[in-house]
């Protein structure tokens, strides 16, 4: 399986940089793991929403350069955006899920990561699922390890691997 993970920012923090290339390291077993940093826009203070707007819209331009449509990719890959309203899931759901994807024939999972606003709904749109992880709003460094996180625990559950609960 290949995995993409499209997160719109940079990592800038050394502790959050290393705990991706830990979980990276160990996910390197299971699948092919690339991570993609797209450039994010600065939000100004009080932004109206047209500026809200042309920032996601900018953001968006950036990630649907990674998409399938883009770059060509088969029928063989699944979208999958981090937004709060998307479906929540328990660990071994996920696990089932990138399970399920795996055995119906997709060969290269999208995840897709938003900046400090979220995703512009011309890349929510083109999603085949919605994941959320929490009503919480998380900062979206961090979220990527989160993210990660989960990946590699589900594919302990899937090859039936002890891992802490």
């Amino acid at each position: 399986m290949k995995i993409d993970v499209l997160c719109v920012g940079k990592i800038k923090e050394k502790f959050y940089r290393d705990a991706i290339d830990e979980y990276s390291k160990r996910l390197s077993r299971y699948c092919s793991l690339n991570v993609i940093e797209v450039a994010d826009e600065k939000t100004p203070d009080n932004a109206s929403d047209a500026v809200v707007e042309g920032i996601l819209s900018k953001e968006a331009e950036r990630l649907a350069k990674h998409l399938p449509e883009a770059t060509g990719i088969g029928t063989d890959s699944y979208i999958i955006t981090l937004e709060i309203n998307g479906k929540k899931m328990t660990s071994e759901k996920l696990a089932d899920h990138l399970n399920n994807l795996g055995i119906n024939g997709i060969s290269h999972i999208f995840l897709i990561i938003g900046g400090s606003l979220g995703l512009h709904n011309s890349i929510t749109r083109k999603a085949d699922f919605h994941l959320s992880f929490s009503d919480m709003t998380f900062p979206h460094q961090l979220m990527r390890v989160i993210l990660l996180e989960q990946i590699y625990r589900s594919y302990r559950i899937i090859n039936n691997e002890p891992y802490h609960k």
